[in-house]
């Protein structure tokens, strides 16, 4: 720290506190750090920061945070800060979309591979030691349809291409195109969309316009021979129309990482569906996921102190 104080103070909510405040210590002496993983220490200090660093936003203390000016996001969602956008118009919120996009790719197409396949089947054949051969289509006969194409959804639209597939999606400006994918759709064209994949992959973030955006109406439009893969946000899909859909057969399967409410509940009938893969929303933790995050975090800090426009600005109204 230098002799005329700190140009800022950092507080950081994290599990990985410690190492991000070592790391900003390293590179930035003149920043003050406040370690703070646990609510009780985050109360008891928001108020000094100017700076929040943490997956979450605490909402419930707003309120306290009378110098705050600007939120990094250790994640790509910043959808906990929804409650508050109204009031929180002075903030720059800021994310660490980009790092995701190639670890949730391999997620997808490894999903899409398993589901097509029908590995578990396989591997129950193998446990009853029966042998059961079967015919199988390429995936590069197979329509991959991304609902969301920011950085995440583009990676996967570029993994899918990459495997032969055609891929179509949905994106908010449909004029603008994106590379890889062969056909844009509109957000309301979601029911056009729907009947030509064989794969729907959700991929958009978790705004008030995007909850409960896959319901009774558009999980109809999906088609009995294909999958559903949800890497989104749990709340974008109706579960409970979902589950439904994959109990009767309606839709093929599902490979879900994310749910309404997680951990996903002992008793939810979805653990003991034969044609789903459920996976504790692991899809965008790459290994090192605190190195890559702390890249962006790195140069904002300096585009913070110099007054300069940030990376990765999120605009609140829209959610992303």
């Amino acid at each position: 720290m230098s002799e005329e104080g700190p140009t800022l103070t950092i507080i950081i909510s994290h599990p990985s506190a410690e190492y991000f405040a070592r790391q900003i210590g390293e590179r930035f002496p003149q920043v003050r750090t406040i370690v703070a993983p646990d609510p009780a220490r985050l109360e008891r200090h928001i108020h000094e920061a100017d700076a929040l660093l943490g997956f979450r936003f605490p909402v419930e203390l707003f309120d306290r945070a009378k110098k705050l000016r600007w939120f990094q996001s250790t994640g790509a969602g910043v959808d906990s800060i929804s409650p508050i956008r109204d009031r929180a118009g002075h903030l720059m919120v800021t994310n660490a979309r980009g790092i995701h996009g190639d670890i949730i790719a391999d997620y997808v197409m490894a999903g899409a591979t398993m589901l097509h396949w029908n590995l578990p089947g396989f591997l129950g054949d193998q446990a009853q030691r029966k042998w059961n051969p079967r015919f199988v289509t390429p995936l590069a006969e197979k329509t991959l349809g991304v609902v969301g194409l920011g950085s995440i959804g583009a990676a996967i639209a570029r993994r899918a291409k990459s495997a032969g597939m055609t891929v179509v999606g949905a994106k908010r400006d449909p004029s603008v195109q994106v590379e890889d994918v062969d056909r844009l759709f509109g957000p309301g064209d979601l029911t056009d969309m729907l009947p030509l994949c064989d794969f729907v992959v959700l991929a958009v973030p978790a705004t008030p316009d995007t909850v409960g955006l896959i319901g009774a109406l558009e999980i109809a439009c999906i088609r009995c021979d294909a999958f559903l893969i949800n890497i989104a946000r749990g709340n974008i899909v109706v579960e409970a129309e979902l589950t439904k859909a994959l109990r009767t057969g309606a839709i093929a399967g599902a490979m879900l990482d994310v749910f309404e409410r997680e951990p996903l509940q002992r008793d939810s009938p979805l653990w003991g569906m034969p044609n789903v893969i459920v996976t504790p929303h692991v899809s965008g933790n790459p290994a090192n996921y605190e190195e890559r995050a702390f890249q962006i975090i790195a140069e904002n800090i300096a585009l913070f102190m110099a007054g300069q426009p940030l990376k990765n600005s999120v605009d609140l109204r829209r959610g992303y």
